[in-house]
């Protein structure tokens, strides 16, 4: 590491361990409105509302949120963007504008409540589902959908009226802030149907049957719990009510479930039975076609923000190549260089250990191909169905030739580590979640080292237009939301995370390559030799991990000392940077969902 970043290590933890000497001898004693109608309240046409705008105005869903610029007019296609899509006997519509029902002001994240909605301005021939749920802490941004029956079956047709309701939960009961009294209802449906959603009212009256309909069971799937949206305490209590989103139980590239946008309840830990929908047609005319992803890319394209300390920067992999990258094989002592588009590279089979990449051989050569070189790097977009193809997910892979050492924070000595977390070859991406059925950004994936973190639109930054921010972090690359230290292990212990603007930005709308989107035919995208590669970017790395600590950890104070020692060990290895990592198409999410 250069030492006109760092002063020696010895000085700078022991200056560090002065200043916790002095801290502990002292002691210690945080539509816009009236906008565009990306999603729009309606306040005033239903006799169920009777919220005081003037004691949910500082909350933070009295904002509606809205995309700072209008979305385009997309190209031509089939069924992208087109307001309606077919699963197969069951048309579905997604609806953003609502009608308030019923709201309380405590409880649940922040404890600052929730407020419930019905979908308004349905389309004619269309039915609710379910009643929507959104935490008070953020901004309205939302949806749900309503289904239009298309079998022509009366006896047997997709969509039929409940039988009856049940009530499930009031808060006639609760000592809670709320502007009514708000009833959660249970949808009774007929024999060979499921209920996809509750329904919420702000009276006991049971709700209609006329608006609301169950789903016939072929055209269902299973859901599970996703985010937590309320409860009666500001946290989860599994013996309580609490209302959580759904997401389809199954999800990926190849998974048919599709959410409907209404809330799941859980109480005593125990989830009431609902479904989602399926694509029983498996329609994915509703994809984008190769005009219309140009269009997504350039009207959602983020700018990555590298640290201004970064030392270790992004290059296109055909640069990694040029510039002297080296394949090798086994036990041979030969390796060998690769093609600039790596047509040289073994394709197919699994990840093996036979076969590995590797910075090149002469050190000066090293040395410059480890820096990278940020004007050739490239966006790598892998486009693919999700939820049942009614969203699209955009996953934007940027190639680093070398993650720099990590940073640890013990207390308030900040360490720097040698060796720990260094390696050849970092893969990291962001994912843009798109609606099919209008091509607005809903959400966006931060990868995170092993893990990662979706976002919703309405919290993310953005400049010109509708252009997110990303930052990565310094040395490890991870993709964050907002700028500043994130600590991934405890409060007081873990790894450096720090994310900040400067003059190294990438605009990755100007230089990206679309290099897989399996739905279309191969003709129309093809896929490079470099991404069939199935084996590491780099080699697997062996250094004495006792050693690495031994350095750090006699100048630390006692206690400290196995704190440091206990974390560091916890690491996981594609953190410390032991195993050499996998190419894109090797990680679970490319026929999964981000997460599990």
């Amino acid at each position: 590491m250069p030492t006109d970043r760092w002063p020696p290590l010895h000085c700078s933890i022991w200056f560090s361990i002065y200043g916790l000497f002095v801290l502990f001898s002292v002691g210690s004693s945080l539509c816009l409105k009236g906008s565009k109608m990306e999603n729009c309240l309606n306040l005033s046409s239903s006799s169920s509302t009777n919220l005081s705008l003037k004691n949910n105005r500082s909350l933070p869903i009295s904002t509606i949120f809205s995309l700072p610029s209008p979305i385009p007019k997309w190209p031509p296609g089939e069924g992208f963007a087109s307001g309606i899509i077919d699963l197969g006997g069951l048309q579905v519509s997604q609806i953003s504008t609502f009608t308030q029902i019923w709201a309380t002001h405590e409880g649940g994240p922040d404890n600052l409540g929730a407020t419930f909605y019905e979908p308004s301005s349905i389309p004619q021939g269309f039915f609710m589902l379910g009643s929507y749920s959104q935490p008070n802490n953020k901004p309205l941004f939302g949806w749900v959908l309503v289904a239009k029956d298309t079998t022509n079956d009366s006896p047997n047709g997709s969509l039929k009226m409940p039988l009856d309701y049940t009530l499930i939960w009031s808060s006639e009961s609760s000592n809670i802030k709320q502007d009514s009294k708000g009833y959660i209802w249970l949808p009774t449906p007929p024999k060979g149907y499921k209920a996809a959603g509750h329904m919420v009212t702000n009276s006991l009256k049971k709700p209609s049957g006329e608006k609301f309909r169950c789903v016939r069971t072929d055209l269902t799937d299973l859901i599970e719990v996703d985010t937590w949206i309320w409860g009666l305490g500001e946290e989860v209590n599994s013996s309580g009510l609490n209302i959580y989103s759904s997401r389809p139980t199954i999800r990926g590239t190849q998974a048919l479930g599709v959410p409907v946008g209404s809330f799941l309840t859980k109480y005593g830990g125990v989830a009431m039975s609902l479904a989602c929908l399926k694509n029983v047609k498996a329609n994915l005319s509703t994809m984008p076609n190769v005009q219309q992803i140009q269009a997504l890319v350039q009207a959602y394209s983020p700018s990555i923000y590298l640290h201004p300390d970064e030392e270790y920067l992004p290059s296109s992999v055909n640069w990694f190549f040029q510039n002297g990258a080296l394949l090798h094989k086994g036990q041979d002592n030969t390796p060998v260089r690769i093609e600039p588009n790596g047509s040289n590279l073994p394709q197919g089979s699994s990840n093996d250990g036979a076969y590995w990449l590797d910075l090149p051989i002469d050190e000066k050569a090293k040395e410059m191909v480890k820096k990278g070189y940020l004007d050739t790097a490239k966006a790598y977009l892998h486009i693919k169905p999700t939820l049942g193809a009614t969203f699209t997910d955009i996953a934007m892979w940027i190639f680093y030739p070398f993650n720099g050492p990590a940073r640890v924070k013990v207390m308030i000595i900040n360490i720097p580590l040698e060796k720990i977390g260094q390696h050849v070859g970092d893969w990291e991406h962001v994912t843009l979640r798109v609606s099919n059925f209008n091509g607005k950004l809903k959400a966006i994936f931060f990868s995170q080292h092993s893990g990662g973190i979706w976002v919703d639109a309405s919290e993310l930054e953005f400049q010109n237009g509708n252009k997110p921010v990303t930052y990565a972090s310094l040395h490890g690359h991870a993709f964050y939301p907002k700028p500043g230290l994130i600590l991934q292990g405890g409060d007081t212990i873990g790894i450096r995370n720090d994310a900040a603007k400067s003059k190294m930005v990438m605009d990755t709308g100007t230089r990206f390559t679309v290099v897989a989107a399996e739905y279309l035919p191969p003709s129309i995208v093809v896929e490079p030799p470099w991404l069939n590669f199935t084996r590491k970017w780099g080699p697997n790395i062996n250094y004495d991990i006792d050693e690495e600590i031994e350095k750090v950890e006699k100048l630390l104070p006692g206690k400290l000392k196995s704190k440091f020692m206990n974390f560091v060990r916890s690491i996981p290895k594609e953190i410390l940077g032991e195993e050499g990592p996998t190419g894109p198409k090797v990680k679970n999410n490319w026929i999964r969902d981000e997460l599990p």
